[in-house]
């Protein structure tokens, strides 16, 4: 598990090696939920102070809830709404310290306080998201962003 008190350097470390598992684990499925399923349980394993990790898919001009684990969540949300809709909408990563200061937040655990979507993309299109919640504020950094978005890519090339 990442410890985010002695940070940076384990971090760092410990991310190539997320993603390298990732890859050992979707390498050889073609099926896409069974692979968004495994890749929510290992960033679930590996990451410390998160409460809840998990897939939206775009389907029927919403994201409709996929893999995850963590306390039942909406399901189906509109494209630029909450922190997930904003990643989609705008096609970049969303880092949010406090999700109470962003306007139209979705509560969907009141526990959540800080979060990071990451958008997929399939075919030059975005595919849908990567959501992480967090019980603590500022949780979330830029080394995660980076290299979440890293455990993006390699996933992309599996859905």
């Amino acid at each position: 598990m990442f410890e985010t008190e002695s940070y940076v350097g384990s971090k760092e470390k410990n991310y190539p090696i997320v993603i390298k598992q990732l890859e050992a684990l979707i390498e050889d499925e073609t099926d896409t939920i069974a692979n968004l399923s495994n890749a929510s349980a290992l960033l679930n394993q590996f990451l410390d102070k998160i409460n809840w990790v998990g897939f939206y898919i775009w389907k029927e001009d919403e994201l409709v809830l996929g893999p995850f684990q963590g306390l039942p969540a909406c399901v189906r949300i509109k494209s630029g709404r909450g922190v997930c809709g904003t990643a989609f909408q705008d096609k970049e990563t969303q880092v949010v310290p406090d999700v109470h200061a962003f306007p139209g937040h979705i509560a969907c655990d009141a526990a959540s306080q800080s979060e990071i979507v990451v958008p997929i993309f399939k075919d030059g299109e975005v595919y849908g998201v990567l959501d992480i919640d967090s019980p603590i504020k500022d949780r979330f950094d830029e080394v995660d962003k980076k290299y979440l978005e890293e455990f993006v890519r390699t996933l992309e090339k599996y859905i």
